[in-house]
């Protein structure tokens, strides 16, 4: 009984020391381009910090899919306490929907002023400025892939410091993700989310994120499954793709089984209780390769 409470106890710990605190509005005020002032309007972070003395520097901004629709915990808390628990300090992110009325560049510009707060805060989080990056699931890898493909080193003569900052990511994790704009590969709900009906062509091929990798888009770790019916695995095969023939270094996983969504899947899809699916130790290993992780 003694040895079962102590175990108890030191997991509490755990919980306690990765707990998230209280959503860090992305601007102080109203976010540019905000429709109101509801919880739905106000792109926040949140963080999930490592327990003492067991940082190693590197964060991860995490977007979590949905469609552009909604927002799956499973993709952002979830992978959270998994890496924080690996030393890495997460942040999850809020960004704004399409199904609240907002459209690219909204979702856009959210997640690059959340690569840059976090880096102009990297001090008071214990985190290298040099070693950000960022995470995201479905839709969710798509706003990642956005981030990774298109960014700025900052504006100079900005009065916020904030955006000042670069907001080029270090890596990019992307799980299943929606890369392609294009019909007969991307997915249909997060295309119509992100940019309306019948969208541009130029506005397509933009977004399209496999035709906007170069040599200076950062190192990813890719992944998905081949039964994955509602994001074609051929998303993910385009982006690698490009980041081969662009000399990106790039880590392609495709499990043979699981649906779309999986997530880690402690518990089920083959996983047993309690642990964790193949890819999240194979993306702690590729981590460990390039010294993001010990």
């Amino acid at each position: 009984m003694k040895i079962t409470t102590l175990i108890l106890s030191l997991a509490s710990a755990v919980l306690i020391a990765t707990a998230s605190a209280e959503p860090i509005r992305l601007w102080e005020g109203d976010a540019p381009g905000a429709l109101g002032k509801a919880d739905q309007d106000i792109p926040t972070l949140t963080a999930f910090l490592p327990a003492a003395g067991t940082a190693n520097g590197t964060a991860i901004v995490i977007c979590p899919g949905g469609g552009y629709g909604g927002l799956a915990a499973h993709e952002g808390q979830g992978y959270a306490e998994f890496l924080a628990g690996k030393g890495v300090a997460c942040f999850v992110l809020k960004y704004r929907l399409g199904s609240k009325g907002y459209r690219h560049p909204v979702m856009m510009h959210d997640v690059q002023r959340a690569i840059r707060l976090v880096r102009t805060n990297a001090a008071k989080w214990a985190v290298d400025p040099a070693r950000i990056g960022v995470m995201g699931s479905s839709a969710g890898g798509h706003l990642a892939t956005t981030s990774v493909t298109h960014f700025d080193s900052g504006k100079a003569d900005a009065t916020d410091a904030v955006d000042r900052t670069s907001c080029r990511p270090d890596f990019g994790v992307i799980c299943y993700g929606v890369i392609s704009m294009e019909d007969g590969v991307t997915h249909g709900g997060s295309k119509n989310n992100l940019l309306g009906k019948d969208p541009a062509a130029d506005l397509v091929e933009l977004l399209s994120n496999d035709k906007q990798v170069t040599k200076d888009t950062p190192p990813c770790f890719v992944w998905t499954t081949g039964e994955d019916k509602a994001v074609l695995p051929e998303n993910s095969f385009r982006f690698v793709q490009a980041l081969r023939k662009s000399g990106i270094a790039f880590d392609f996983h495709v499990y043979e089984k699981g649906p779309h969504g999986i997530g880690l899947s402690p518990g089920k899809n083959g996983v047993p209780a309690g642990d964790v699916h193949p890819w999240g130790k194979d993306l702690v290993f590729w981590l460990q390769q390039h010294g993001w992780v010990k």
